[in-house]
């Protein structure tokens, strides 16, 4: 036969009744598809061959019993399609989990037609049946794989923004340092009815809040300098009641509720104080008629599988704080862009869009993860699962740090080596200003020199960390070969990525993080000193 020759087929009326059931036997048997018969009552009244392969079930064992692939827990959906099929319902279902007779899951395509006698009545049911198992893994992967691949893509975005952030703090910083720091050393010198004062306070409120935005960059980039301890967050929350009530308002409840029982987190204390602080008010945003917002620590333990579909994750005990308010919620297309910076749902300058995307950032560097639960009219909850740690808890924590009193002026001699001019000025007025001797180098081989043409005592080596032709690093340590007695203080406006490069945040090494005020490089100073 040609293969272009068309397959002819013999009338209906050629084929008498016995060769008609013969044909309809054979693709019965021969059929790639299970076909399953049954009776009103769920009894099998036939089984074929690919039955017996897909779901393991001989004839035998099959016929004459309730459908074997069904379990227990399943009954009630099966009973809701047998009665579909018994009202005269020709179905499909493109996906139902049925069981094998070895106790292994198997996902099922089902189509459901009842079978009728000659005058119409049904007397039984027939479901062909296909094995999707292996199809329905297959879209499970693929789904899995291009959320990765979104989360992926997400994380770059944001590593990207966090390079720029980090890129540009150093100048930034050093700018800052200079424009908060002349400002406090005019108000220090302006007397209290002078008319100017007020131009220098609102001078000064500006570079705080540049400063607090850089931060804030910095955070959600995870480039800024953490200083953690072994917290307790019953505690930290319990003292940051009152503080919160205040911050929210009357019209909305805070209620806590601690796990009597919590362990221990390692964090940086005001760090995660932020982190529940912008939770909050976020929270109180959310609500402007109103409502409830409920803060809750509680242990928990994140799962492999869990892990697996959340790369970032890493699975074990964890600490869970959680922040849930019962205000107006968020569709799925926010929370997609939740922790991106810059985005907002709020008016114009009701909010920069950074408050979210620090959270974000604190936690990831604290080893952490956030996730939301959140939909439209039914409020959110932000969950923070912090590593659990077995330790002691450390000492005061986050704003209950006592100060320092007024740092007494000094005597000793500083070698000051800063490579920003405004920086240097600014730094050796105010060391000036409080009785140091100050040997001034714009660099480190600068400073090198000075030392070595010193003849007098050098006290303390205040540095800058990146500065070219040698970095405050490798000054400290040749200086230190002439000077062994000599104390060091580090100074650098660059974010942690280039301190850790040059070995600086090392336990117990004295760092002061630029923007500084004039306040507290005295503080510091005196500090190393003493």
């Amino acid at each position: 036969m040609s293969v272009d020759q068309p397959i002819s087929f013999p009338d209906v009326e050629e084929i008498d009744r016995p060769a008609a059931s013969r044909i309809l036997a054979t693709l019965i048997e021969a059929s790639p598809l299970a076909i399953v018969t049954f009776d009103p009552d769920g009894v099998v009244t036939m089984w074929n061959p690919a039955a017996e392969r897909i779901f393991g079930w001989s004839e035998n064992e099959a016929l004459g019993t309730h459908l074997p692939f069904v379990p227990a827990e399943k009954q009630e959906e099966f009973l809701a399609l047998r009665r579909r099929a018994l009202l005269g319902e020709v179905f499909t279902e493109p996906e139902l989990h049925r069981r094998r007779a070895d106790g292994s899951p198997i996902v099922v395509s089902v189509s459901t037609s009842p079978l009728r006698r000659p005058d119409g009545t049904i007397y039984g049911i027939m479901s062909i049946l296909m094995d999707v198992t292996e199809r329905k893994v297959a879209e499970e992967t693929r789904n899995r794989l291009t959320m990765v691949e979104e989360q992926l893509r997400q994380s770059q975005k944001m590593e990207a923004v966090g390079r720029l952030a980090g890129g540009v703090a150093h100048d930034f910083n050093n700018l800052l340092t200079a424009i908060s720091g002349y400002s406090d050393l005019l108000l220090h010198r302006l007397p209290d009815y002078s008319t100017l004062r007020r131009d220098v306070e609102e001078i000064r409120k500006a570079g705080d809040r540049a400063a607090a935005l850089t931060r804030q960059l910095l955070a959600f980039s995870r480039r800024q300098i953490l200083q953690p301890k072994v917290l307790d967050l019953n505690t930290m929350v319990t003292k940051m009641g009152q503080r919160l009530r205040r911050l929210i308002g009357e019209d909305i409840d805070l209620s806590i509720d601690l796990s009597p029982s919590l362990s221990r987190v390692k964090a940086d204390p005001g760090q995660i104080e932020q982190v529940i602080v912008n939770l909050a008010v976020n929270a109180r945003d959310a609500m402007p008629d109103g409502g409830r917002i409920t803060i809750a620590t509680a242990d928990a333990e994140l799962s492999p599988s869990y892990a697996a579909a959340h790369p970032e994750v890493r699975p074990g005990p964890h600490v869970l704080l959680s922040v849930a308010d019962t205000g107006q919620g968020m569709s799925d297309d926010t929370q997609a862009h939740l922790f991106e910076p810059f985005f907002t749902t709020k008016e114009r300058g009701k909010g920069t869009g950074l408050g979210l995307a620090t959270v974000y950032g604190i936690v990831q560097q604290s080893g952490g993860h956030i996730r939301v639960n959140s939909a439209t009219d039914r409020g959110s909850t932000f969950h923070i699962y912090l590593p659990r740690v077995e330790a002691p808890e450390d000492g005061a924590q986050g704003a209950d740090r006592s100060l320092l009193p007024h740092p007494s002026p000094g005597v000793e001699t500083v070698l000051l080596a800063e490579d920003e001019e405004v920086v240097r000025r600014l730094a050796r007025e105010i060391l000036s200003g409080n009785g140091y001797k100050v040997l001034e180098a714009g660099n480190g081989r600068e400073a090198l020199l000075l030392s070595e043409a010193h003849r007098g005592e050098i006290h303390l080596l205040l540095t800058d960390v990146v500065m070219p032709k040698m970095s405050g690093r490798e000054l400290s340590e040749r200086i230190r070969l002439l000077r062994p007695g000599l104390r060091i203080l580090y100074m650098s406006g660059y974010t942690d990525d280039a301190i850790f490069r040059h070995d600086v945040l090392e336990d117990g090494i004295p760092f002061l993080q630029k923007p500084f005020t004039p306040e507290a490089l005295a503080r510091k100073v005196r500090e190393v000193l003493d």
